[in-house]
């Protein structure tokens, strides 16, 4: 039986509260997700910040157990691996982050955050090998081995340290990245290179990306599909080009006109103005959590709207597409 390379099924996670989740934060509620082991994809989660974009991936990279719902990898649910598969999962699944500088030690040159993966999952016989491996990786994501091997972290450039941490995921040939914010902290004139660097990977080396961003510009650059959430719920889902060009949910509509465009005859609006109790935790959660701030909104929007596809294709959170077509779900409250 073929299983998908990883099934993300109806996972919410609380943060607080007693056994009966009563009382903490929502940080992500219902969440579904699968990524095929036949292609290679890049899927992207966009959102503000406290969307639940980050606590996705912790949950993804077992870091912390979901309240609710199940994660699969290859058909085994994370708690039940043994530790074979355990290993197996720990090499397969890579993590690259937003910090390019916190995932080095100082005291240590960069060869060393190279080497130590090699080391632990047993793919080099020998240093020459490992040697070998290590410039082969760094090659692939262009960079000149002699130029950094031997080097210390801060006497390289963050698109540097940033491509050899793509270069280490690569040593261990994952099936699966989990990228989070991988650009934001890096310049602007670099960000294409990296972009291009994980593009690479899901192209020439078959390898599926988990892109979590709040920008949808980049997201719309390398991503097929696209989830956007708000609040720890999915507002829309669907192809990356559809959703940014074509967007449903007022939310993404929002998100999609708040992108600065280069044309002197569009000038841009500027700041958007969000009422107060929409910058802290929402508390009672019936209903659609973007209401306050929509300007469309309905008599309906009390209840919880249904995922509505429309017929451009997306999944879209929101009792204004009701009358596109049938919904795929129904709703919870």
């Amino acid at each position: 039986m073929n299983h998908n390379l990883l099934d993300v099924h109806n996972v919410t996670m609380h943060f607080g509260g007693n056994s009966r989740n009563r009382g903490g934060v929502v940080a992500l509620e219902n969440f579904t997700l699968s990524i095929p082991s036949d292609e290679a994809k890049i899927i992207t989660i966009a959102g503000e910040s406290g969307s639940g974009k980050t606590t996705l991936a912790r949950l993804i990279l077992g870091i912390i157990q979901p309240t609710g719902g199940e994660i699969l990898y290859r058909g085994k649910i994370l708690p039940q691996m043994s530790h074979e598969e355990r290993q197996e999962y720990r090499r397969e699944v890579q993590a690259i982050f937003q910090d390019p500088f916190a995932v080095y030690n100082p005291f240590y040159p960069i060869d060393r955050l190279l080497a130590v993966p090699l080391r632990s999952f047993g793919l080099a016989h020998n240093r020459a090998e490992a040697r070998r491996l290590i410039e082969a990786a760094l090659e692939q994501v262009g960079l000149r081995p002699n130029e950094v091997l031997g080097r210390y972290p801060h006497q390289l450039s963050g698109g540097q340290r940033q491509r050899i941490v793509v270069a280490r995921s690569l040593l261990l040939k994952p099936r699966l990245i989990i990228a989070d914010e991988p650009v934001s902290m890096i310049d602007a004139s670099l960000r294409a290179n990296i972009l291009e660097n994980l593009k690479q990977l899901r192209d020439k080396f078959g390898i599926s990306l988990l892109y979590i961003t709040h920008d949808l510009a980049t997201a719309h650059q390398i991503s097929d599909e696209l989830y956007v959430l708000y609040q720890g719920r999915v507002a829309e889902h669907g192809d990356s080009t559809a959703v940014i060009k074509t967007p449903k949910h007022p939310y993404t509509q929002l998100l999609v006109s708040s992108i600065p465009r280069p044309d002197p005859d569009h000038p841009w609006v500027g700041r958007v103005e969000i009422p107060l109790n929409e910058t802290t935790v929402i508390k009672d959660r019936t209903g659609c959590l973007f209401k306050e701030r929509c300007a469309h909104a309905l008599p309906a929007c009390h209840l919880q709207p249904p995922q509505f596809v429309v017929a451009t294709g997306q999944s879209v959170a929101c009792h204004l597409n009701a009358e596109s077509e049938a919904p795929t779900g129904r709703s919870k409250r």
